[in-house]
């Protein structure tokens, strides 16, 4: 909350985004006064372009530029020779290129006309959505401004380049992340009402994704390294970020194609899994829509971090320098609260989904040990909820703090990678590497984990530690049956997940790759990429977390009971046939795919 204050109070984003004058008025806008600087606080909501004074003469020195900078209504499209060109360019356009305090029928007259007006002749410029900037059109004045304008972006951190990309990226980073969650509905529908048809027809969109997207990213990246053309860092870049996402891309097409292929026969078997959670799914309608509920609830914690992010990228205090110019000092501490503020994002989401899977499990746990299937009570999820936030709280928020806690050392050993990596030896590049599969790994295990645990907490009532060492003494005895039955359905779900990630990013590399001139676009195109993932993971989960926990409780349910009439399972017949008729075909291919059913589990 003190870092949101902070950036609320002391932050700008609009500055980086519309960019501002000489006297810290924020063109396009509403300003407030600054004490000491008369020129500010002025309504610039008609005058969204900067225009320099002396264009074609321009030189930067500490990341400043010397010339004065205003907010104008509308660049020169014609040179202008004279003052009263000037003047007649003001009349006519309603546009002073003038400092403020000058009236525009006195250019003529005003002595200090030379100081206060553009260095003649004004070259003819036009807006270009380079943070609307009026560039010179002039061969001369406009090589010599992009090669200024060029040092002043290329000395920007890296920190201050992505925010301006997220913001100039903004329309498109909505329309695509409403994309992601058409899709991940679509995919909601598709395992609604899984049939054999259906399964080949997504299995064949997924591998066609994976190669399509693959190939787009190599030949972008082809693309732009025999382009000459490119100066900017920010361009050398994307340049990096498109070749990091084509290898990886590559590598999981390979693997995931190796899978397909291998798992191809056990398709049959798969939509039988699907069908029990199914049936579950059809007793509580409800849990298809809580979902769309913790979508709602990302969206606007999402929204409200990238708002506090960007006002922490630009928050600063304003000093008013000779002649009421106004500078933003950035201050010093800015950095550590970033990582702070990244911390909040991860445990906050983490917290979000693991609320999600409680309340998912709590349903489904009162559900299966209901003795009157037909007669089941009435809102389950409204009262899962309940017993979540009365009783349960403190185990999701340790669930959530502890992938939180290991993902931190990947993100610190990332950064220590990044930072290091034209200085260290091939040995370490490897330690590096194998320091990040293994805190891979561990999360990957400690996600699956959690969620039984939280299924256990909905059987129990019992704490979080209390919960992990029950659900982990029933994984140690039924790990292989549990493993073999739950491994094809997550495997069908984790696909699922590709394809609305693989799809998104296709939309993506459409849409941001015709403006990349001066953004790192390839970051929100990441964020968009993180945010399709966990929108269908949010969206997906819930036939996850679904049969994860029917499963979770036949084993409590074989533990505890042992089918005679004094014991009966809580299981119903129907689903118990269904479930194990394959029993023969599973008790054979355990041993055989003992290792792959690891892997695909912990995916």
């Amino acid at each position: 909350m003190f870092i949101t204050g902070y950036a609320v109070t002391a932050g700008a984003a609009e500055r980086l985004v519309f960019g501002y004058d000489s006297y810290g008025n924020v063109c396009g806008r509403k300003n407030t006064y600054i004490q000491g600087a008369p020129l500010s606080g002025q309504d610039m909501t008609n005058k969204k372009h900067v225009f320099f004074l002396n264009s074609c003469s321009l030189e930067i020195k500490n990341l400043k530029i010397n010339s004065v900078a205003l907010c104008v209504s509308s660049c020169p499209q014609e040179q202008l020779n004279s003052l009263e060109d000037i003047q007649l360019f003001a009349k006519n356009n309603g546009s002073s290129l003038c400092i403020y305090n000058v009236n525009i029928s006195s250019y003529t007259l005003n002595p200090k006309a030379s100081e206060l007006c553009p260095t003649l002749p004004v070259s003819p410029s036009k807006s270009f959505p380079l943070f609307n900037r009026c560039v010179p059109q002039n061969p001369e004045c406009y090589s010599q401004f992009v090669s200024i304008l060029i040092n002043v972006v290329n000395e920007v951190d890296v920190f201050h380049r992505i925010l301006s990309g997220i913001m100039a990226g903004r329309d498109t980073v909505i329309g695509l992340s409403v994309l992601a969650l058409a899709f991940s509905l679509i995919m909601v529908l598709t395992f609604r009402f899984i049939t054999t048809l259906l399964v080949h027809i997504f299995i064949t969109l997924v591998v066609f994704g994976l190669l399509f997207v693959s190939g787009v990213l190599w030949w972008l990246y082809y693309d732009y390294t025999n382009d000459p053309s490119i100066e900017l860092e920010t361009e050398k870049e994307n340049v990096k970020f498109l070749l990091g996402f084509a290898i990886i891309s590559t590598i999981i097409t390979m693997v995931l194609l190796s899978l397909i292929f291998v798992l191809r026969k056990r398709i049959q078997l798969t939509i039988q899994l699907f069908w029990v959670a199914n049936k579950i799914i059809s007793r509580v309608p409800s849990l298809l829509f809580q979902p769309l509920w913790t979508f709602l609830i990302l969206i606007f914690f999402w929204v409200f971090w990238v708002a506090v992010l960007l006002s922490l990228g630009t928050a600063g205090s304003a000093q008013v320098i000779s002649g009421g110019q106004v500078q933003y000092k950035i201050l010093s501490g800015i950095r550590y609260m970033w990582w702070y503020h990244l911390v909040g994002l991860i445990w906050t989401s983490e917290f979000i989904l693991a609320c999600q899977q409680m309340t998912i499990a709590g349903a489904v746990v009162t559900c299966y040990f209901n003795r009157n299937k037909s007669s089941l009570p009435r809102h389950l999820i409204l009262s899962s909820i309940s017993v979540l936030f009365c009783y349960h709280q403190g185990t999701v928020v340790k669930g959530s703090f502890l992938i939180t806690i290991v993902r931190i050392p990947r993100i610190i050993l990332i950064y220590l990678y990044d930072a290091l990596k034209e200085k260290e030896s091939a040995c370490a590049r490897c330690m590096f590497k194998c320091c990040f599969c293994c805190f891979w790994c561990l999360e990957r295990c400690l996600r699956y984990f959690n969620q039984h645990v939280y299924t256990t907490t909905a059987i129990n009532g019992t704490n979080f530690c209390t919960s992990a060492k029950d659900a982990l003494f029933i994984l140690a005895k039924n790990s292989a049956n549990i493993a073999f039955i739950n491994c094809f359905g997550d495997f069908i779900i984790f696909l699922g997940k590709v394809f609305v990630v693989c799809f998104t990013v296709f939309g993506g590399l459409m849409a941001f790759n015709y403006h990349h001139e001066f953004h790192v676009w390839v970051v929100p195109l990441l964020l968009v990429a993180l945010f399709a993932c966990l929108v269908a993971h949010s969206f997906l989960s819930v036939f996850e977390v679904v049969m994860d926990a029917l499963f979770f409780c036949f084993a409590i349910d074989m533990e505890t009971n042992d089918g005679s009439p004094e014991k009966p399972y809580f299981m119903d017949q129907e689903l118990l046939v269904n479930s194990f008729k394959h029993s023969r075909q599973i008790n054979s291919v355990i041993r055989f795919n003992s290792v792959l059913i690891k892997w695909c589990t912990s995916a």
